[in-house]
């Protein structure tokens, strides 16, 4: 691959800890300069260990990582002024104010932006005044971004970058990411809010028990997952009235009572034909609903095909890393300010924001292959 074209590189990585627990297992992946990769993964799937070699904290037990053409670790000064990262909880000095906050990280960061320039960015201008402790918490994560953004990064890795913060500040956040993408920056993002990385990714990787389970573009991954057509049948009929399913691309169907639910493949093909079927033979299909696959479903998805509940790795406040729902992966900020690699991580408040992904319900239907 050239180097010139991709800016963060893992070839077949692993991590070991004390005990001989195997973190990250063989993980490969490349980001492109200027694109947007999304790290997903569920408690203990690996992603805080994984990034954590990316950003230089720690060494590989095995394989190579690169970024912008250097070894994280081993040259640890040629790569750290030319990224920027946002943790997943800054600890700020409470006594200090925002602009006191950036102005201090400015002097240890080569070629800052200007102070003012750095929270217009992230919406705090008008809190450069008031004292650290007097922030909200979605506050606080703006100002997290603006640390992160300070050093003019060529890579930003970007943990939970909105955790915490209301509709608004999620979508002022996206939009600001989407500016730096387009200017050139090249953005490595943890999230455990589907939504998110649906909205921003070019690609993304799901990881299960230090492995990637699943990569691609969105629409990729989105893709293994079948659509669902569901509608009441009508008085009298049943499921092999209708024309033959599996040639439809239909996988498997559901009856609960009259309602029965299509997962299928081929969307088009299937809504097509079951229409004609119902238009043909002059019946009406009630309660009609089309709906195509999400990244949550596929998501679900994978993580039930990888193993999903059958042990996997421990929680990773287990391995000292952060706590929380689905921890990302990164610590430190951008720029010279360095940190060694098991300096005490901070605990992590309750994340609040969207609705986290859920396991699907049991709804007590019938199901059948098609």
């Amino acid at each position: 691959m050239d180097s010139e074209e991709y800016v963060i590189r893992a070839d077949e990585v692993r991590r070991v800890y004390q005990g001989g627990f195997e973190a990250v297992r063989g993980v490969s992946f490349a980001v492109r300069r200027g694109e947007l990769f999304a790290l997903l993964g569920t408690n203990g799937a690996g992603k805080t260990s994984t990034v954590e070699l990316l950003e230089g904290l720690a060494e590989p037990a095995g394989g190579r990582v690169r970024v912008l053409g250097h070894d994280p670790f081993g040259e640890r000064s040629r790569v750290r002024p030319r990224t920027g990262v946002m943790l997943q909880e800054g600890g700020f000095p409470s006594g200090l104010t925002t602009a006191e906050t950036v102005r201090m990280w400015a002097g240890c960061t080569s070629g800052p932006r200007p102070v003012d320039e750095a929270l217009e960015m992230v919406g705090l201008a008008d809190r450069a005044g008031v004292r650290i402790k007097q922030l909200s918490g979605g506050e606080r994560r703006r100002l997290d971004l603006a640390l992160a953004l300070l050093g003019r990064p060529e890579v930003l890795f970007l943990d939970e970058p909105t955790t915490g913060l209301d509709a608004e500040g999620r979508r002022d956040t996206w939009e600001l990411v989407r500016r730096l993408r387009a200017e050139g920056t090249t953005v490595l993002l943890t999230t455990h809010y589907l939504e998110e990385a649906e909205e921003l990714a070019d690609r993304l990787a799901v990881l299960h028990e230090g492995r990637i389970a699943a990569s691609g573009t969105v629409a990729e991954v989105v893709a293994e997952q079948p659509s669902q057509m569901s509608f009441q049948l009508p008085e009298g009929y049943h499921p092999g009235d209708l024309p033959p399913l599996a040639p439809l691309g239909v996988t498997r169907h559901e009856v609960e009572g009259r309602l029965l639910r299509l997962h299928t493949r081929e969307l088009q093909r299937t809504a097509t034909a079951v229409l004609g079927w119902a238009e043909q033979a002059g019946v009406e299909l009630r309660g009609l609903n089309v709906r195509a696959a999400s990244l949550e479903e596929a998501f679900l998805r994978i993580a039930r095909e990888a193993g999903e509940g059958s042990g996997g790795g421990p929680d990773e406040r287990n391995t000292g890393k952060r706590g929380g729902k689905i921890p990302g992966g990164l610590r430190g900020l951008g720029g010279l300010r360095g940190r060694k690699a098991r300096a005490p991580r901070a605990s992590v408040q309750q994340q609040s924001g969207p609705p986290q992904v859920r396991a699907p319900r049991a709804d007590g239907a019938k199901e059948h292959s098609a």
